[in-house]
């Protein structure tokens, strides 16, 4: 996180008025972790077969059996996805060990699961170099079964761990701390409760010192006192804020709402990691079968996480038999196909620029280097000058609704505030205000139709650095609209795409366009009405599935 760690990465192109760094900036790793974008979580422990959130610390390892563990199929399944990594929960609050950890016998080695002489990390580690992913680990700073946890005796026992898995299963590109620590527990028979001052405890200091020792190209997780690399964004529901600085003070407390947008003048660069599940909760329970969720969600997530300068770390909870379930599949599978296509087509192609003064009229930093596909080229302005104005004149007239940005963030991050407008019967028509862009930024407007785009930056901490724009138009996502009811009987109908048009019936027909067209609440005599609803595409005449009231 040091200020000159991507100064040589600048591109100078012979020129020597080149911009310079404008506070904290990524370090390497820090980039190159940024630059995976989405990546999985896996939660199996001794609590998938007990049905409880978390392990108390004295579940018998006898019940833990996964007969049918594939981790290729979880390889499987992120790849498919898009993903670019997996980070596996090695050892989670109940103290069992997914490896054969030389260190205690609360472990796979004690577990009838192929009959004590398996590896899960190992499996996956394998898995992930097969498939191509970057393979992380997870390893609780809480443990409820070790009679130690508490004392200083503890921390040599939970570094002899992470020794373990930095050491014995190749490269690991992010190791996860979680944020509980201290509680009751089973410590070994004490069946207590015990408490710790998380922020000196496990002296981080020298515990990252030896992360990055054995694991010189990994980045640090945690949701302690000391700073890692990456920070907690507050919430597990899948969302960062809108604006979203990577920026923190190395010392001091983080209340919620600073973890949640970053601090504007931070002096340390600590990006926001969006973690979140694609069921309720982390670990597998068969009652949330019917809860995982949907592709409408799943892409309001995506937006709310990679696309304000985060990354997304989606969980998949691994079922008892240690396969990902069907229903988990088919819904990140949707949220892929509907990422793929929606980013299908790049409408800046063949696009003209025109800018507003950029660094001395120097060809190494106009405008077109926002769409050359090039990330480490860019538009600069002047030094000094911290607004800005450039326009896409588009081959021909185009429908878009998707207008993604990134700043070139090895120099700083420096955008404060941004507007996206199109050139409407005549005139330029506001489509979205904006304040922070970061690593990447993707708004989802209004569709409109227009032969030309204006982004316009309002103000930066120094002369932006514009690296790439890209203009799509991507389709409704087409529901079941959502239906609900108000405790006064009236109906409310949501659609997943607030551009789709929503037509219902009220007597248990089939609706279909052209028929009652909703317009807002809907009052109804009777509470007894049968309402069926669908969404409706005007741009393609797609229609939805039925959804009724259940």
């Amino acid at each position: 996180m040091l200020l000159l760690n991507f100064c040589l990465l600048a591109p100078t192109f012979g020129q020597i008025n080149s911009p310079q760094p404008v506070g904290p900036i990524p370090s390497v790793n820090q980039m190159r972790w940024q630059e995976m974008e989405f990546y999985a979580f896996v939660h199996l422990s001794v609590n998938t077969y007990t049905d409880m959130a978390w392990g108390f610390g004295d579940e018998n390892p006898n019940i833990f059996n996964p007969q049918d563990l594939d981790c290729r199929q979880w390889a499987k399944v992120c790849k498919d996805a898009g993903m670019k990594g997996i980070i596996i929960t090695a050892k989670h609050h109940s103290g069992f060990c997914l490896w054969p950890s030389k260190y205690t016998d609360y472990s796979v080695k004690n577990a009838p699961w192929k009959n004590g002489k398996g590896d899960i990390v190992k499996e996956l580690a394998d898995a992930c170099k097969e498939y191509g992913l970057k393979f992380g680990v997870y390893l609780s700073p809480w443990d409820r079964n070790h009679p130690d946890y508490g004392k200083p005796a503890y921390i040599t026992y939970f570094r002899n761990q992470l020794t373990e898995l930095l050491t014995n299963y190749g490269d690991v590109f992010e190791v996860w701390f979680d944020g509980a620590n201290g509680g009751t527990g089973y410590y070994g028979g004490a069946n207590e409760n015990r408490t710790i001052d998380r922020t000196t405890y496990y002296d981080w200091e020298n515990t990252y010192k030896l992360v990055r020792q054995l694991q010189p190209e990994i980045v640090i997780w945690n949701d302690g006192g000391d700073r890692a690399d990456l920070r907690w964004v507050g919430t597990e529901s899948g969302y960062v804020g809108e604006t979203n600085w990577s920026l923190l003070n190395a010392t001091g407390d983080v209340p919620e709402d600073m973890l949640r947008h970053g601090l504007e003048n931070g002096d340390s660069w600590v990006p926001g990691e969006v973690n979140t599940s694609i069921r309720p909760e982390w670990f597998y329970h068969a009652k949330e079968d019917a809860k995982v969720k949907k592709l409408p969600k799943l892409m309001d997530i995506y937006h709310h996480s990679i696309g304000r300068n985060g990354t997304l770390l989606l969980n998949f909870p691994i079922m008892p038999n240690g396969l990902i379930h069907e229903f988990d599949i088919q819904s990140i599978n949707e949220l892929a196909g509907a990422l793929k296509v929606a980013f299908a087509k790049n409408l800046t192609k063949k696009a003209k620029v025109s800018t507003s003064s950029f660094r001395s009229k120097q060809s190494n930093f106009d405008g077109m280097k926002t769409i050359d596909g090039e990330k480490n080229t860019y538009w600069a302005q002047d030094d000094g000058v911290t607004t800005a104005s450039l326009t896409l004149q588009l081959s021909k007239k185009q429908t878009f609704n998707r207008f993604l940005v990134q700043e070139f963030i090895q120099l700083g991050q420096r955008v404060k505030a941004f507007t996206v407008e199109a050139w409407v019967d005549g005139k330029w028509k506001l489509l979205a205000k904006e304040t922070t862009i970061g690593y990447k930024r993707i708004l989802r407007l209004p569709t409109v139709s227009s032969s030309k785009v204006r982004f316009s930056i309002l103000d930066s901490k120094a002369c932006p650095l514009i690296s790439n724009i890209e203009v799509y138009n991507a389709p409704q996502i087409l529901a079941p609209p959502q239906i609900m009811r108000t405790q006064s009987g009236e109906v409310l109908l949501k659609a997943a795409d607030p551009e789709s048009e929503i037509y219902y019936t009220l007597d248990g027909s089939q609706p279909k366009k052209g028929g009652l067209k909703y317009k807002g609440p809907i009052k109804t005599s009777d509470g007894r009405v049968k309402i069926k609803a669908l969404a409706y595409d005007g741009q393609t005449g797609k229609v939805s599935d039925v959804g009724e009231e259940q």
